[in-house]
């Protein structure tokens, strides 16, 4: 044992691990600081980055017979995201879209008595790197200029990815009128999604780190004045950068521990307009994550990025916006002349997975991120939620992709429960509640209204030609019919920690996974599900079954008031007169004084106090008219802002523009996921949750609502040019405006309620998830449906059933 060591010891003193001796790259350097492995193993306890991005990207990859494939006309697929958040380049992935291979990139600066990190406070911008003469974005590709406060030097990142490679391309320009500054590049390696299991070491290339089959490697297209890899917070080398502005220590490697590794190199002296470029790589093995980035950055910058764009005959993002034939269109009906149409457009899209064709995720972000522990992998908001799913796969049918909108109703069978489905000892037909993109499990919970949605889809794919007849039958047989027999018959889930008898139209988790019960929402998928099946298995043959799902829909309907709609409320708000929807009720007697559970720390509540938003739902999709009574009676609730905060949902924002105020909602009232309203701490910080926690106001509401008065129009024959100009200035403006300066859309905006910590504006996008699928999607599908004069995911089939 004692040989083994001292040969172990031999071995880091050459610069090599146990696992680094397959990887044969090492420096020259001969002095003796740079042949020590690097102490302080495993580094500081891992953590995800900030989730508010203000930018994210991706290429552009076509598909080949709804799949990516390098034989596609794009060429080899490029399966690299990465984030933008503070100014600084975040969480990146490699592989499957939730793979996060780093935390964050940041560079610094020393002078001869000062060191700034982009970690520091600096003032930040962002925009595009390519935008049409209206300054709208043609492309994912960024240009963040941070500026230090004390004017002493700025830094400008152009970022974007290798269309055709592995690579992150990062082109960093500094400037500064003082002599003797020196510029940094440091990378938090979060390999294989996690921030404990990493090795790092230098090479003459560059910097390498890995963990079992995943490396990357940072390289520059001009050699690195100094290299060194280290532990986060222990050995990394910014410590000593910050006491005394230098490397006095540089290691070669990490050792044989795994753990929180960090890479850093010196990239040089800088002035006016010093420009180094460097390539984020990764690969399978140590070869391969170099090779991606030498011939990144051979081709060198402007190549790539014109490629990533779509200039000339190369096909990018460009190209993909131009195939959008409704877009130019659309535009007429926003409030900033397109710029956060063209955003969505390319954010949706590039929130698809590149392994599973389809696979559309909630968020390219973790909830929270930097109170989240990263000891262990986790793929936060990077997974297929199917309700997100049909929301993001409706935007694209508004958009006029219907290539991507087939291509991920076909994902869809990967994630409905059938025999096959590991672990599964139930019924079979309801689709799963979170899953990985390429299908493991993840959460079980059953949500009906998920189980209904991909049949609403399947019938609206069929309506607008892209879906034929013969493929809806075939898609009835094998996905659409076992989950309408599921809406009608229920059954038990068991798999996993989930062994419950589902009995519809009572849910096992309404839209807000929160509860069980009678929901309007869910109720109002549920019966559109069932309509638009009893048209599909009219179509099929299956007359039978029509029958049934019809009659079962009917009957669903008829109890919807007695259900969830309240005659005896007891909200204390100047505009309730104690008759609206309630969210959830988990008895059949809306006028019942049951409580609701308790959640995300808040204790449940009568449930005839707790209002949200999903009743709105029943008229979109045709369940009820605009005007039905219980509709209206509920509005003056929803509405109302002289509610206690609690139970409050609706808040009006004012913007610096002083264009006007804008209507925001919560969830529900007593919602519970987000900070705490006292002590100003991240949801859940800390691993569990808090009485103080407080669910702030959510974007995508303001375009539920939208969405209302557009159907409120046309039943009152009032949509007219000037309804269009009020609409268009109230909801489509106001979902604007909570977009941040990257003009992404935020699942939460601050609300101006309780203890502010992190300091947010009001309105302004909190850390929980940015951006958001779902909200960027509702944006979409509000400025379709004014385009249009008519609700966009609208069923007449089940308006005309219901009649």
């Amino acid at each position: 044992m004692k040989k083994y060591n001292l040969i172990t010891a031999s071995l880091l003193t050459l610069g090599l691990t146990a696992c680094g001796a397959q990887n044969t790259s090492t420096d020259n350097e001969n002095t003796a600081a740079q042949v020590k492995s690097a102490p302080g193993a495993p580094g500081v306890e891992p953590f995800w980055a900030y989730a508010g991005k203000t930018g994210i990207g991706t290429s552009y990859e076509q598909y080949q017979k709804g799949q990516y494939s390098d034989s596609a006309a794009t060429g080899d697929v490029s399966k690299v995201w990465f984030s933008i958040a503070k100014g600084m380049i975040t969480e990146t992935m490699f592989g499957l879209i939730h793979q996060a291979q780093i935390k964050d990139m940041q560079f610094v600066v020393t002078g001869k008595d000062f060191t700034v990190t982009e970690a520091d406070e600096l003032d930040v911008t962002i925009d595009y790197l390519y935008k049409d003469a209206q300054g709208r974005p043609l492309s994912l590709a960024y240009i963040v200029t941070s500026t230090d406060k004390q004017g002493r030097f700025s830094l400008e990142k152009h970022i974007f990815t290798d269309p055709n490679g592995q690579t992150l391309f990062v082109r960093s320009v500094f400037n500064t009128e003082l002599e003797g500054l020196k510029a940094y590049v440091v990378v938090n390696p979060y390999l294989n999604n996690n921030g404990l299991g990493d090795f790092a070491k230098t090479t003459e290339q560059g910097l390498v780190a890995w963990e079992d089959d995943n490396y990357l490697s940072l390289q520059s297209a001009t050699p690195f004045k100094a290299k060194t890899v280290g532990f986060t917070g222990e050995s990394d080398g910014i410590n000593a950068l910050k006491t005394t502005q230098a490397l006095n220590t540089q290691y070669t490697n990490t050792g044989e521990t795994a753990g929180n590794v960090s890479m850093l190199a010196e990239l040089g002296e800088i002035s006016a307009n010093t420009t180094f470029d460097l390539a984020l790589s990764f690969g399978k093995t140590q070869q391969q994550s170099i090779q991606q980035g030498e011939q990144s950055l051979a081709k060198g910058y402007q190549a790539v990025l014109d490629h990533y764009n779509g200039k000339g005959e190369a096909l990018g993002w460009q190209d993909y916006l131009q195939s959008l034939k409704p877009l130019n269109t659309m535009v007429e009906q926003t409030a900033d002349n397109g710029k956060l149409l063209y955003t969505s457009a390319m954010v949706l899209k590039a929130q698809e997975d590149k392994t599973n064709a389809g696979a559309l995720i909630a968020s390219l972000s973790n909830p929270w991120g930097e109170t989240v522990s990263a000891k262990e992998g986790s793929t936060g908001y990077k997974a297929v939620w199917v309700r997100d799913f049909y929301q993001v796969a409706m935007a694209f049918m508004a958009l006029g992709d219907t290539a991507t909108a087939k291509t991920a109703f076909e994902y869809l069978e990967k994630v409905q429960v059938n025999s096959k489905t590991p672990g599964n000892n139930g019924d079979t037909g309801w689709f799963l509640q979170k899953t990985h993109v390429d299908g493991e499990l993840e959460w079980v919970g059953v949500q009906l209204d998920q189980t209904a949605m991909p049949i609403m889809l399947a019938w609206k794919l069929h309506k607008a030609n892209v879906l034929s007849d013969e493929e809806l039958k075939s898609w009835y047989s094998k996905m659409l019919k076992p989950a309408a027999d599921f809406l009608v018959d229920g059954g038990l889930a068991k798999i996993l920690w989930n062994d419950t008898q589902i009995t519809p139209p009572a849910t096992q988790q309404e839209r807000w996974e929160e509860q069980e019960g009678y929901s309007p929402s869910t109720t109002a998928a549920i019966v559109a599900g069932l309509i638009t099946a009893s048209d599909i298995a009219t179509l099929s043959g299956d007359d039978k079954n029509a029958k049934r799902y019809l009659d079962t829909a009917i009957k669903y309907n008829n109890d919807i008031e007695s259900h969830m709609f309240t005659t005896k409320g007891n909200l204390k708000g100047e505009n309730s007169d104690g008759e609206y929807f309630i969210r959830i009720g988990q008895d059949t007697d809306a006028n019942s004084d049951t409580k609701i559970n308790a959640n995300n720390g808040r204790e449940g509540f009568n449930k005839k106090q707790i209002l949200d938003g999903g009743f709105l739902e029943l008229v979109r999709y045709g369940v009820r008219g605009a005007n039905d009574e219980s509709i209206v009676k509920t509005l003056p609730e929803y509405d109302d802002e002289t509610l206690e905060d609690n139970l409050q949902v609706k808040y009006s924002f004012s913007f610096d523009d002083g264009s006007g105020t804008f209507a925001g909602y919560r969830r529900y009232g007593n919602d519970g996921y987000g900070e705490d309203e006292v002590t100003g701490t991240n949801y859940a910080e800390g691993g569990s949750n808090t009485p103080g926690q407080r669910g702030r106001v959510w974007p995508f509401f303001t375009g539920e609502r939208g969405h209302y008065e557009i159907a409120a129009a046309n039943a009152n024959n009032a949509l007219d040019d000037a309804k269009q100009a009020q609409i268009k200035n109230s909801y489509i403006k106001g979902l604007e405006q909570f977009a941040n300066n990257g003009m992404m859309l935020p699942e939460q905006v601050w609300d101006g309620v309780g203890v502010n910590k992190a300091g947010y504006k009001l309105g302004e996008g909190t850390n929980s998830a940015t951006p958001l699928a779902w909200t960027h999607a509702e944006y979409v599908k509000l400025v379709r449906s004014l385009s249009d004069k008519q609700v966009w995911d609208h069923y007449p089939v089940v308006e005309k059933a219901l009649k």
